[in-house]
């Protein structure tokens, strides 16, 4: 049986992620992150004595840093190899041996990548985005990234949302990222909506426990990398792999 269509009756607004949602630059992200602690486990090792065992691009990167902030995803993979490191702060030096340093690094790669090649839509996602605009439910772009309005700007899809609330937004209010539902409830603050009559679209782990912790209506989870059950596990409502599917 397909997914319910989402309807006005049903909802006022859609809370959208941005990367493995709307737009593809998941791969590029993962592709940074491999990029960059690579480097650092590299040199660790070195200096440590310790075995170096590069980074996985697909466990660890869906374990610990698929839909966190950036600083978060640093602590939290190093966690995970037992490293610790001092936190550092925002104006850290790319690639400098603190969370901030190696976060402005991955930084500094994909601000690269995203000049170079631009940005790819994904067109199911930016087809529920602009049908759900015609029932006249609001949309919002939920993001931990703090790049993105340069990635809307890139895709030229910045209109198409009413509201954005990204990791600038969690450190300017000093709120909680994913999986904390923190970000989610601001955008339907901003939007001036109860969680309740608003539906949650997200493609990673710490997307869906949000959605599930702020209690919103629907929380759709986008099986972007065949994790249909890891989806559902951690709070999907339901799970998709053609975001057109919730199209009435």
């Amino acid at each position: 049986m397909p997914p319910t269509p989402i309807t006005r009756s049903r909802f006022d607004a859609v809370l959208f992620d941005l990367d493995g949602v709307v737009t593809e630059t998941a791969r590029v992200h993962a592709a940074c992150w491999k990029k960059m602690f690579d480097d650092f486990l590299r040199e660790h090792a070195r200096l440590t004595g310790r075995i170096f065992t590069p980074f996985d691009i697909v466990s660890d990167y869906n374990l610990y840093v698929d839909g966190k902030l950036r600083q978060e995803g640093v602590r939290s993979f190093l966690d995970s190899r037992g490293i610790d490191l001092p936190f550092g702060g925002p104006e850290a030096p790319p690639g400098e041996a603190t969370i901030w340093g190696l976060g402005n690094r991955k930084d500094t790669l994909f601000m690269t990548v995203l000049r170079e090649q631009g940005v790819d839509i994904l067109e199911d996602g930016m087809a529920l985005v602009r049908h759900v605009r015609t029932l006249g439910l609001g949309t919002a772009v939920v993001s931990s990234s703090k790049n993105c309005r340069a990635v809307l700007r890139a895709a030229k899809i910045e209109e198409f949302f009413d509201v954005r609330v990204d990791g600038r937004t969690v450190d300017q209010l000093r709120i909680n990222g994913k999986p904390a539902p923190d970000s989610f409830l601001k955008a339907a603050e901003l939007l001036g909506v109860q969680p309740a009559r608003s539906v949650v679209v997200e493609d990673a782990i710490a997307g869906v426990q949000a959605g599930r912790r702020g209690n919103f209506g629907l929380v759709v989870g986008v099986a972007r990398k065949e994790d249909e059950q890891a989806l559902l596990n951690n709070g999907a409502d339901i799970v998709v792999t053609d975001l057109r599917t919730l199209m009435a």
